[in-house]
């Protein structure tokens, strides 16, 4: 998962800084973190009302996304709502598998392709004769479930778990299902990775960004790039 944290930050800070905003405003742009030893942090503040904001501390990759707001002298960050998952089936040529599925069972491998898995996502696997069984993919990307051998796997359905979304559909190649182990790759990854806060308040000093209190403990300022 660290591999798609660094890759999403990586995504983040690169945007650059944004256009000039109007003259009764200066707040969007790009903005670096000062005030805590050893953490990086980085904000973007776009004309058009979203934020990128990325931070490192050690071992840890924290990124988020969503909308912000001045409301007087405190700009509120709100990331935004999760997205529907958008997937697809792996390639053969970028499976990697390294031991077939336990008699009786069927796997749903969920993940990005040579880049890691995805937890999270609720799979409905489907036999032939109708029968159905639904699993959750764990921290390793593996959702299983228990099927006969007389069954024979012919349709996947994949959503984000504990949602409402509609199922993404597919139909297993004969090959996956004849090893009854399929893999499914989730286009939007980004979306899947936790947001580190629900809102986050700075407070505006001097074109400079304060932190407010939070529960994450992060404090200083940002400033802007060459500030």
């Amino acid at each position: 998962m660290r591999t798609i944290l660094t890759a999403l930050l990586a995504l983040a800070i690169g945007l650059g800084p944004a256009n000039a905003a109007e003259p009764e405003s200066r707040l969007p742009g790009h903005y670096y973190l000062s005030g805590m030893t050893e953490v990086g942090s980085e904000l973007l503040l776009k004309d058009s009302g979203q934020f990128e904001w990325a931070l490192m501390y050690g071992a840890q990759d924290m990124v988020a996304r969503g909308q912000w707001q001045r409301q007087g002298d405190i700009v509120v960050l709100s990331t935004a709502a999760p997205e529907k998952g958008k997937f697809r089936l792996f390639e053969e040529d970028e499976l990697s598998l390294k031991k077939e599925p336990k008699a009786g069972s069927w796997v749903a491998i969920v993940g990005v392709p040579r880049t890691g898995p995805i937890e999270g996502i609720e799979v409905q696997f489907v036999a032939a004769s109708g029968k159905k069984a639904s699993a959750v993919s764990a921290a390793n990307g593996d959702a299983i479930v228990s099927m006969p051998a007389s069954e024979r796997w012919v349709r996947a359905g994949l959503r984000r778990a504990k949602s409402n979304d509609e199922w993404a559909w597919f139909e297993v190649p004969p090959v996956r299902a004849s090893a009854r182990i399929a893999a499914f790759a989730v286009i939007n990854w980004q979306a899947f990775v936790p947001a580190p806060f629900a809102t986050l308040r700075l407070r505006v000093e001097d074109g400079k960004l304060a932190v407010e209190e939070n529960a994450m403990g992060l404090r200083g300022t940002y400033s802007k790039g060459g500030d």
